[in-house]
């Protein structure tokens, strides 16, 4: 007799042989107790599962001659004895033919793939309408690969499923149900099938391979079931090419798994262990030197990504489920985790160097890594800078520790009442080391951990779950100098040991009213550099803009606040863009205290700098000018003054702007009348040139 692959000569023929698919075979058994049966059967799922094989036992125990309860069948399971079980069981001889048919006349099994027109839809109706013979019940028809049929075709044997004969039966095996009509769908009973799991895959082929005479050991065979990905026949069409491949030892092929590897072309995971920890340490030449080691053994880029993202989902799993290295696998981690308890261990060993968000990037990187590989000329180059990125993301630094800095409180600063003014003296240009870093630098972990630490009024939430390692620390910025005279712009201190000054500032002309000036700078502070330096990022409580150069006169008793806010106002309501500015200035209280000429505005320290912002200060800044002030130190502070100020006027508004328009319409001045409403904000929405 001809040799037939495992696939076939080990093809269940009992719903008992299956193996993975209880909840179909049980569901098929009871119907057939209860004589339960459906014109239509839908089997979908993986491939190499069991649909075709599951729809031939049932077209069997359908079409059984034997009654159930003899010793012949005792069950509702096909007897394999009489002349219809013999008969359908013979389909698995002619599998090679484009029409597969059996021997049985009543069965009869279609390559949908190929017999996918209306035509084969007619011909298939009218041989449906035919009875069965005398010693079949039911006429069955079995169409694999349904997916492929064409809609007219479909349409064609809507009417038949809708109200078939008595005696006709259709069963569609398919892999994809959702190509499959919906019409069609809800006349048929829809079965699911699922992935075989990996132990029941190893158990069928420990079982084959005593009976085949094999000598192979269990991690040879794991990695066969692996190697099927869930489906049983591509398992077993494996197993018979490294069986081919094996050396005879005693008459007997013996199987190795470094030769059913090679044969395979995969890689040992022993690989991807030491690139992880190759990027645990932060080491790039040691992720180079495996990656090329890999790829001048002859394996292809795309095959190594393939397998390193299979390998980090099986590290985030084992993340996840928190399976610690040599513990045994219970749970959803023995059902997630479908690989060898040797595996298991070696991915828990992976998980445990990095948290849960390292893992999920690196899956990320990598799974884009892998798609780029299919449309690119150097595949190596790509690959080698997927694994770089996983040690360059190392070094980043997560935004919930920068997020958990903003709530920070100073251990060695004064606390300052709400209100009152913050400010930090100035440092000498000179006195800043050329290793000490800008203020508005980001600094590193291992920075951070070298100072001293403020305490954290808002700790991170991932802090419990953080395993991150710190690098080496670097060197801690310089000691604040002596402060000068100079005029500074401030927000609430920083953390302790972290103040720096600029090495060198742009000086303006003196008469320009706006003086930029060197400043000490804390985590959360900026200096202004000069009238074209963009809004100062605030983290403190108040801000203080020193808008005036370092050495003024004493003001003039004559100057009016009320007339200069005015000026202001009339200013910004001129520029385009500043309407909220001027109606800021204006709902603002103006002091004037010695040279100073204090603004109080209703802003909070966060929304201080995006309304008075650069184009703001320099209109400010021409303001004062224009008004014979630009001695003035104007200083723009955040919050309520604690001071009690004169009652507002109400808002008058400027000749020719939105807000005169908006006053002037009827509808407003209706309501104003009605309610004694007052014009708050006004929002040109009108479309612009």
């Amino acid at each position: 007799m001809a040799y037939q692959v495992l696939a076939r000569k080990y093809r269940p023929q009992l719903f008992s042989d299956v193996i993975g698919q209880d909840h179909v075979t049980r569901t098929l058994l009871n119907a057939l107790a209860q004589s339960r049966i459906a014109h239509g059967y839908i089997f979908s799922g993986h491939r190499g599962i069991g649909k075709t094989t599951i729809a031939r036992i049932l077209a069997a125990a359908l079409n059984c001659s034997t009654p159930v309860g003899t010793p012949e069948r005792p069950t509702n399971e096909p007897c394999r004895i009489c002349v219809n079980c013999r008969e359908i069981s013979s389909a698995s001889r002619q599998e090679n033919s484009i029409f597969e048919e059996s021997s049985s006349f009543d069965v009869e099994e279609i390559d949908a793939a190929t017999n996918r027109g209306i035509d084969d839809a007619r011909l298939l109706t009218s041989k449906i309408q035919t009875r069965p013979t005398n010693k079949s019940k039911y006429k069955i028809i079995i169409l694999d690969e349904a997916h492929q049929i064409t809609d007219a075709a479909w349409n064609a044997l809507l009417k038949t499923l809708e109200e078939p004969p008595d005696w006709a039966i259709f069963m569609f095996a398919t892999t994809q149900p959702e190509d499959i009509p919906q019409t069609i769908r809800s006349r048929c009973q829809h079965f699911s099938f699922h992935a075989v799991k990996l132990d029941d895959i190893v158990g069928q082929l420990r079982s084959i391979a005593i009976k085949e005479e094999l000598t192979v050991d269990d991690a040879t065979l794991t990695l066969l079931a692996e190697a099927g990905d869930g489906s049983m026949r591509d398992a077993l069409s494996i197993m018979d090419q490294a069986i081919a491949s094996a050396p005879l030892v005693g008459d007997h092929p013996h199987l190795e798994i470094t030769q059913v590897r090679e044969l395979m072309g995969s890689v040992s995971n022993v690989a991807y262990e030491q690139i992880l920890e190759a990027v645990h340490a932060n080491n790039s030449a040691d992720v180079l030197s495996i990656v090329g080691r890999l790829l001048d053994a002859g394996n292809g880029a795309p095959q190594l990504a393939r397998q390193f993202v299979r390998y980090l989902r099986n590290t985030i799993v084992a993340k996840v489920t928190n399976l610690a290295p040599d513990a045994d696998a219970t749970g959803i981690a023995a059902d997630l985790l479908q690989i060898s308890p040797e595996e298991r261990n070696r991915a828990a060993r992976s998980a445990a160097l990095f948290t849960e968000e390292d893992l999920s990037r690196f899956l990320a990187i990598m799974l884009r890594t892998f798609d780029e590989l299919g449309f690119r000329q150097e595949q190596r180059f790509h690959l080698e800078l997927g694994l770089l990125k996983l040690v360059h993301v190392q070094r980043l630094i997560p935004i919930e520790d920068l997020l958990s800095q903003l709530g920070a409180k100073p251990a060695s600063t004064p606390a300052t009442k709400p209100g009152s003014l913050s400010s930090s003296p100035a440092k000498s240009p000179t006195s800043r080391p050329e290793s000490a870093p800008l203020p508005n630098a980001v600094e590193r972990p291992a920075v951070r951990a070298a100072q001293s630490q403020p305490q954290a009024l808002h700790p991170s939430p991932f802090e419990s779950d953080r395993t991150r390692k710190v690098p080496t620390a670097g060197p801690a910025p310089s000691e604040p100098t002596t402060p000068t005279e100079s005029p500074t712009l401030s927000a609430s201190p920083g953390p302790p040991e972290s103040t720096n000054s600029f090495n060198s500032l742009p000086k303006p002309a003196q008469d320009s009213g706006f003086t930029s000036c060197a400043s000490t700078a804390t985590a959360g502070s900026l200096a202004l550099a000069s009238d074209t330096s963009p809004a100062p990022i605030l983290s403190g409580p108040q801000l203080v803009v020193d808008l005036s150069a370092a050495a003024e006169p004493e003001a003039p008793s004559t100057y009016d606040p009320s007339a200069l806010q005015s000026a202001m106002v009339s200013a910004l309501a001129a520029v385009k863009g500043q309407q909220s500015a001027s109606e800021q200035i204006e709902d603002s209280t103006v002091t004037l205290k010695g040279n100073t000429l204090e603004i109080h505005t209703t802003l909070s320290k966060t929304m201080l700098p995006v309304i008075l912002n650069a184009d703001a200060e320099r209109t400010l800044k021409a303001a004062l000018r224009q008004a014979n002030a630009g001695s003035l130190t104007l200083k723009l502070l955040s919050g309520t003054p604690a001071a009690t100020s004169a009652p507002k006027k109400p808002r008058q508004a400027v000749s020719g702007s939105v807000a005169e328009l908006a006053e002037k319409h009827p509808m407003v001045q209706e309501a104003r009348r009605l309610f004694s409403a007052e014009i708050s904000n006004v929002i040109d929405l009108r479309e612009k040139d």
